[in-house]
């Protein structure tokens, strides 16, 4: 058996509603739902949030919101992995138990059906215990610079000043649309960037992770972009 949980609270400061927020013709947590439901890689999709207008949302869009998340797990300061076990904990006390569970965030709306099939391949074909999107940088990490207490400009690895951007190791980080994680792996609470996971690749103009207005504005930008 394998499951979708869909982590939406009700809280979000930044941008205020953020997971019913509209995004072009429909809410944004719609745009993870159809995904997952194209897919067609699930038994159940779930939505776990602490709030009632996105359980409804959540339910007109085709999700199940079988039960409502704690309190104790739907402030500012909850990760990702305690959001799943909780989930999967749920599933077991109802007599239902998943191999694989797959984490989608409800903020991409550029996560797309074959992308989620892709890291059900790599998780289940390469015997890991996680598979999830990255992409890369678009600019050399070795690179970076940061502001100083003098508000001067110093490198991060001022060894590499000379060094050509061809010449660097390539870097990636986490794309932000879905973690397929092995049931073990979560209730163990495993780190998920580690030696057993996967990537699965994405280009950059399909990233975009939504925390403020600004990543807002970009997202519709680049939606527009490729529209065209």
């Amino acid at each position: 058996m394998r499951v979708a949980v869909i982590p939406a609270r009700g809280g979000s400061k930044r941008i205020p509603r953020k997971n019913i927020k509209e995004f072009f013709d429909k809410p944004m947590i719609a745009w993870s739902i159809e995904a997952a439901r194209k897919s067609q890689c699930f038994e159940r999709i779930i939505v776990s949030t602490d709030d009632s207008e996105i359980a409804e949302v959540a339910k007109q869009y085709g999700a199940e919101v079988p039960f409502m998340r704690p309190k104790s797990l739907s402030d500012d300061y909850t990760g990702t992995i305690p959001v799943i076990k909780q989930a999967i904990e749920w599933l077991a006390d109802n007599e239902q138990h998943p191999s694989l569970v797959c984490c989608l965030y409800a903020t991409a709306p550029f996560v797309e059906a074959e992308d989620i099939q892709r890291g059900l391949i790599e998780v289940t074909q390469s015997g890991v215990e996680y598979a999830f999107t990255v992409t890369s940088y678009a600019f050399p990490i070795q690179r970076a610079l940061r502001v100083d207490k003098k508000s001067g400009l110093e490198m991060f690895h001022p060894e590499h000043f000379n060094t050509r951007s061809q010449d660097l190791e390539e870097a990636y980080h986490d794309a932000g649309q879905f973690y397929w994680g092995t049931t073990e792996a979560w209730l163990a609470e495993k780190v998920i960037f580690g030696s057993s996971s996967r990537p699965v690749f994405l280009p950059r103009h399909r990233v975009q992770d939504i925390d403020t207005p600004e990543d807002w504005e970009r997202a519709e930008y680049l939606y527009k972009a490729m529209q065209k």
